[in-house]
C-alpha cells in the first residue's frame, strides 16, 4: 500500500507544516509520495531534499527583505513574492537547495496549480528542480491579484489552492491509498466568500473560468474539509490528519520572526504529540 503526504498551502502558515516535516526528518519517517499546494509545495520540497531546518532558516532571515515579499516587490515586479529572488536567487545562491538529493530521493513529488484558462487544477510531477520546474513551484504559490500569471510548458497558471486546496482525492486516484494530510487551519475553520470578488471580476475578467472557480472557492474548500472530517469521524484506517488545534497566530504574509518561529514550533509540538501514531500509520 503506497503511503503519501498531502500538504495544504496557506502562505506563511506553511511554517506549521515545516515543523511537522522536520520532526519526520529527525525520526527518519519516509513516504512513497507527496503532493503540495502553494506553500505546501514551496516548503515541502525541503523534506524530499532532506534539508532539515531550511524552510524555517530562510524565512526567518529573509521574510522582511523587500525582495522576498513586499509592496516594493509587487510594484516593481508584479509579484508580491519576488519571482526571481524567491525561486532562483535564494535557492541557487543564498540558501542553496540540494537539487541532487531531491532528484535522487525515490519519494515522488507532485504539486498543484490552477489553469487560468479552464479554471481546473493541473497536477505536475517534479523530478528535478531545474529552472523550468521552479517556475511550476512559483505558479503553484502565485496568489491571484498579487502575482503575475506564470506561463510554463504551454499553460497559464496561478495558485493551486484556487482549484484544489486539499488534493487528497487526486492523490488517492493515482494510487496513494494511505495518506497523512497536513492542514494549516484548525478543524472548525470554514472559508468565507472572498470580499475581493468584485475586484477579481474586474482584474481577471478575461479569464471567466478562473473567475467562476474563485467565486466558488470557499464552497470547494469547505466541501473538502467536511469530507475529510467525515472520514476522520468514521475512523478511516487509510487517513490521518494533523492540523493546529487553534488558529495560527499569524497572517498569510506574516513577517514577524517571532510569529514565524511560533508557527513552526506549533508544528513540531503537534508532530511530537502524535509521533507514535504517525509511525504506526505510515508503517
Amino acid at each position: 500500500m503506497k503511503t503519501g503526504l498531502v500538504l495544504e498551502g496557506g502562505a506563511m502558515r506553511g511554517l506549521f507544516t515545516a515543523g511537522i516535516l522536520d520532526v519526520m526528518l529527525d525520526e527518519g519517517i519516509k513516504v512513497d509520495g507527496m503532493i503540495g499546494v502553494s506553500a505546501g509545495a514551496a516548503f515541502g520540497c525541503s523534506f524530499k531534499s532532506g534539508q532539515r531546518g531550511r524552510t524555517l532558516r530562510y524565512n526567518l532571515k529573509y521574510a522582511r527583505d523587500k525582495r522576498y515579499c513586499s509592496l516594493y516587490s509587487l510594484l516593481t515586479t508584479g509579484d508580491l513574492y519576488g519571482a526571481d529572488f524567491c525561486y532562483h536567487k535564494l535557492p541557487e545562491e543564498l540558501d542553496i537547495f540540494d537539487n541532487d538529493a531531491f532528484a535522487n530521493n525515490p519519494t515522488e513529488f507532485y504539486l498543484v496549480c490552477t489553469d487560468v484558462t479552464t479554471g481546473k487544477p493541473v497536477y505536475h510531477k517534479c523530478e528535478t528542480t531545474d529552472y523550468q520546474t521552479m517556475e511550476w513551484f512559483r505558479a503553484s504559490a502565485s496568489m491571484p491579484l498579487v502575482s503575475r500569471i506564470v506561463k510554463v510548458d504551454g499553460y497559464q497558471l496561478l495558485d493551486g489552492g484556487v482549484a484544489d486546496a486539499i488534493p487528497l482525492a487526486y492523490f488517492e486516484s493515482i494510487g496513494y491509498e494511505k495518506n497523512l494530510v497536513i492542514l494549516t487551519q484548525p478543524a472548525e475553520y470554514r472559508k468565507k466568500e472572498s470580499k475581493l470578488l468584485p475586484l477579481i471580476r474586474r482584474a481577471l475578467g478575461k479569464y471567466p473560468h478562473l473567475v467562476a472557480v474563485m467565486e466558488q472557492r470557499h464552497n470547494l474548500y469547505n466541501q473538502s474539509a467536511e469530507w475529510i472530517q467525515h472520514r476522520e469521524a468514521e475512523q478511516d484506517p487509510n487517513l490521518m490528519v494533523l492540523r493546529p488545534e487553534t488558529a495560527l497566530p499569524m497572517s498569510r504574509i506574516e513577517k514577524n520572526p517571532e510569529k514565524l518561529q511560533q508557527a513552526y514550533d506549533m508544528g513540531r509540538e503537534t508532530a511530537l504529540k502524535h509521533l507514535d501514531a504517525i509511525k504506526v500509520f505510515l508503517g
